[in-house]
């Protein structure tokens, strides 16, 4: 629960331009067309234990764990390391996607046992809007941001929704603005879908009313993007510590982190490079910081991760990859995206949410 007199600090502070420095992110009062950029921090070394034990006697079975791909001026992986009694188990990377992920396959009986160790370095991201640069990026990469997968068609209810929320957006930028803004606007957290949401956008847009999780609502926001022509994608990871911001909503608030998977977003925007998107984190607050449900943006608790998180991302979250649509080596089905643990047993799928066919934990410590 966030008490009035937090509240009203926070109010004071929006009203007077106020910006006192927590964590490297300031709070301070944010123009219109001028979105606040944090200062950059230094880098902070995590490692994070992932521990898996499936049923006994159930027959032979698989494991897929997914380990930090990502290598950018916001996180560094270092090192991966594994122990159990799998009958084999590899450090695998998916040629198409770039996804990374232990595989282990257990064939010689008793109860499956596997122990990844990640170890990595992260730091806040950043934006100067109002310094753009001479970047580029590798053309088959922009391409493959602006591909339609399983869950984001590029026509149909996504196609005609995007063209109405950026008609008469003059430029990348101001489509990306627009399509921030509807979201935060006309979204919400669903607080009973099961883990990060399936990513469906045509469900997300028809039968589930606009509600969501950070799967559903910043995919939602890549979809719409990326039929706007502006190249986005999903990026899966865990947090792994508490939010300077003083939101209890945007971090791993203990040691455990089994259930603090999150998907973020970014975009490629011509003069700034990818960029970081988080509007379903807004939401979050919006719906679960306080006791009252908030449904608008310009709320002063809401209003500066509002437009810090447009542009931004906090360092403390790990990104594990960007892929969709993911076959699994030994696995029969195509995976939405891999954020979770997977397990196969006697060749059929486990449900990686299902808490008593599958049991994990994942832990979470800074070095």
């Amino acid at each position: 629960m966030i008490s009035r007199s937090r509240r009203n600090v926070l109010k004071l502070a929006l009203l007077a331009g106020a910006a006192p420095m927590v964590g490297g992110f300031a709070r301070q009062a944010f123009a219109a067309d001028r979105p606040y950029a944090p200062a950059a921090t230094d880098w902070r070394k995590f490692e994070t234990r992932t521990v898996v034990t499936l049923p006994d006697g159930q027959g032979p079975a698989q494991v897929w764990l997914p380990v930090p791909s990502v290598e950018s001026d916001y996180q560094r992986g270092l090192q991966n390391s594994w122990t159990g009694n799998a009958t084999a188990a590899e450090l695998v990377t998916d040629e198409a996607t770039g996804a990374k992920f232990l595989r282990a396959t257990f064939e010689n009986g008793g109860a499956p046992h596997i122990e990844l160790v990640s170890s990595f370095e992260t730091r806040n991201r950043t934006i100067d809007w109002l310094r753009k640069s001479d970047v580029s990026e590798d053309p088959m990469v922009l391409e493959a941001a602006l591909k339609p997968s399983t869950y984001k068609p590029l026509d149909g209810v996504v196609a005609e929704t995007a063209k109405k929320i950026t008609a008469g957006a003059a430029t990348d930028v101001d489509k990306v603005k627009a399509i921030y803004a509807w979201i935060v606007s006309n979204c919400h957290r669903n607080m009973d879908v099961p883990g990060c949401g399936p990513g469906d956008n045509v469900a997300t847009l028809t039968t589930a009313g606009l509600g969501g999780k950070c799967a559903d609502l910043n995919g939602l926001f890549v979809g719409l993007a990326r039929a706007s022509g502006v190249p986005a994608r999903d990026v899966f990871g865990v947090r792994v510590a508490p939010s300077a911001f003083g939101y209890k909503q945007l971090g791993a608030n203990n040691a455990v982190i089994t259930g603090a998977q999150h998907c973020r977003a970014e975009v490629w925007l011509s003069g700034y490079g990818w960029v970081a998107m988080d509007p379903a984190d807004v939401l979050k607050v919006m719906r679960a910081e306080s006791e009252t449900w908030i449904k608008d943006p310009s709320d002063p608790l809401v209003a500066q991760v509002n437009n810090a998180l447009f542009g931004n991302w906090e360092g403390n979250w790990v990104a594990y990859n960007t892929a969709e649509d993911l076959a699994l080596p030994g696995r029969a089905s195509t995976l939405p995206f891999l954020m979770y643990p997977q397990a196969t047993i006697g060749g059929k799928d486990v449900n990686e949410l299902d808490a008593k066919a599958f049991t994990y934990e994942i832990t979470s410590t800074e070095v």
